[in-house]
């Protein structure tokens, strides 16, 4: 059974959308998609910076579009389940057919938009802890007024809050973890820090007429597979401000029998997650075009096409 899943924001690289848009017909989606937008797709994921890049407001559109290019150059696919990480959970959302491309891509401007406002309030940041016991990390971050905003599994544990908190879990590690790394990302998402968001995508919500998954849509909410439009769309929006429980959509995976992992552009991240937590389930990251043949395979031998 195959598993399509899309990454988080600070999985983009400057320059990363380059090779697909050589693709038959890619340079006009996305041109589609920006006119739609009333932002330019190809000039940020092409030519512009890693601190342009990292505005939320644009990452995550761009996010999205390389996902929803890099699933299409794959042909015809239908896997067994889809999710996405964080903002990834949009393009999922596209993959299962809840929402078409542009209303993802619509609905997801104006998440970048509202979450960026949102972390202009304070600043704020997030941080990647590897290594050490879930339990004695949560307590730890706790106590430092931080919060567990994603729980990856695989030993990985990301912490948000103030750029003073952040600083403070720098110099008082929690008991076992190896490395602190901050994130490529411009607040603390997934945090009541982001509440004010979570009012502005509800009222962009309003606008969508969600259909209802023709696959299996495993929610970051708690991992459980999402069989209603209108409740993927309900949880799309308080996602904002709550943790991404990435370890129980891997535990869902696990139990929906997956045999192989694709992920679409800008892949990695999710692969090596899955690497550590799924042994035995085969993973293949879209970094770039040069992968569209192994991955074919892959579906040819996990999924219905």
């Amino acid at each position: 059974m195959l598993v399509l899943v899309a990454p988080g924001q600070g999985a983009q690289t400057p320059g990363f959308l380059t090779p697909w848009l050589d693709l038959p017909g890619a340079a006009e989606r996305l041109a589609a998609w920006s006119d739609a937008i009333g932002l330019d797709l190809a000039h940020y994921g092409t030519q512009a910076d890693a601190d342009a890049i990292r505005d939320t407001a644009v990452a995550q559109p761009l996010l999205v579009a390389a996902g929803l290019l890099s699933a299409a150059a794959l042909g015809d696919v239908t896997p067994g389940a889809v999710a996405g990480h964080s903002v990834g959970e949009i393009t999922a959302a596209a993959f299962a057919g809840v929402l078409d491309d542009t209303a993802a891509l619509t609905l997801v401007r104006k998440r970048g938009l509202a979450m960026a406002e949102a972390a202009a309030i304070t600043q704020t940041g997030m941080s990647a802890l590897l290594g050490g016991d879930p339990d004695t990390t949560v307590a730890h971050l706790e106590k430092l007024g931080l919060t567990p905003a994603n729980v990856n599994g695989a030993g990985q544990i990301v912490a948000a809050g103030t750029l003073e908190q952040l600083a403070a879990l720098e110099a008082d590690k929690p008991e076992g973890v190896r490395r602190v790394v901050a994130l490529k990302v411009a607040g603390a998402f997934h945090t009541h820090h982001m509440a004010p968001a979570v009012d502005a995508l509800a009222k962009a919500a309003e606008d969508l007429t969600p259909a209802d998954p023709r696959v299996a849509y495993v929610s970051n909410r708690d991992g459980q597979a999402v069989a209603s439009g209108a409740d993927v769309v309900s949880r799309l929006v308080g996602q904002v401000a709550n943790p991404v429980r990435w370890d129980l959509c891997m535990e869902t995976f696990q139990k929906l029998g997956a045999t192989a992992l694709i992920e679409v552009c800008p892949g990695g991240t999710l692969t090596g997650l899955a690497k550590r937590a799924l042994p035995g389930v085969t993973t293949l990251a879209l970094k770039t075009p040069d992968d569209l043949d192994a991955a074919r395979e892959l579906i040819a031998e996990h999924g219905a096409a």
